[in-house]
């Protein structure tokens, strides 16, 4: 056995205590997941009653999550958003990006942009961020649509 083989082998056992050997939790526990994770499925779980209610009309609508928002201007005073774009103050939580043509000339379909960052920051604990999810996302699927936002809560439509 070669000194480096024997140097390999040494540092993956950690037999002194140096580390720990693999995953703190199994991949099947919610502990393992990570915070972008949990988020995703809390986006899915307020996107269901929506879903279930409005498909067929939004069966051309895409749902994204990013971290941040992309702000190019440097001052907070000056910057302003379009209506297509759910705040709080002057921090977008969610836009609407409409369909549209990309740069390669390729149609894109709409797309529901939620803030992974400015979200989390917002509520105080796992169910006030379910609740601001979901609302977000009544409103965004609203003006989307172009109803008013009572309407895409309200009862079933009818067939």
């Amino acid at each position: 056995m070669t000194r480096s083989r024997r140097l390999r082998l040494r540092r993956s056992r950690d037999r002194r205590g140096r580390g720990v050997r693999g995953l703190p939790f199994p991949a099947t526990l919610p502990a393992a997941r990570s915070r972008s994770e949990r988020f995703d499925a809390i986006v899915l779980d307020a996107l269901e009653p929506i879903d279930e209610r409005w498909h067929a009309e939004l069966g051309r609508l895409d749902i994204a999550v990013d971290e941040v928002p992309e702000v190019t201007d440097c001052d907070p005073s000056t910057v302003s958003w379009d209506r297509d774009v759910v705040q709080d103050g002057n921090v977008p939580l969610a836009r609407l990006v409409p369909a549209g043509v990309d740069r390669a000339g390729l149609p894109t379909r709409a797309r529901i942009v939620l803030y992974r960052r400015p979200l989390q920051t917002r509520a105080q604990d796992g169910v006030d961020l379910s609740e601001l999810v979901h609302e977000v996302l009544v409103e965004q699927v609203a003006n989307y649509l172009g109803l008013d936002p009572d309407t895409i809560e309200g009862p079933a439509q009818a067939g």
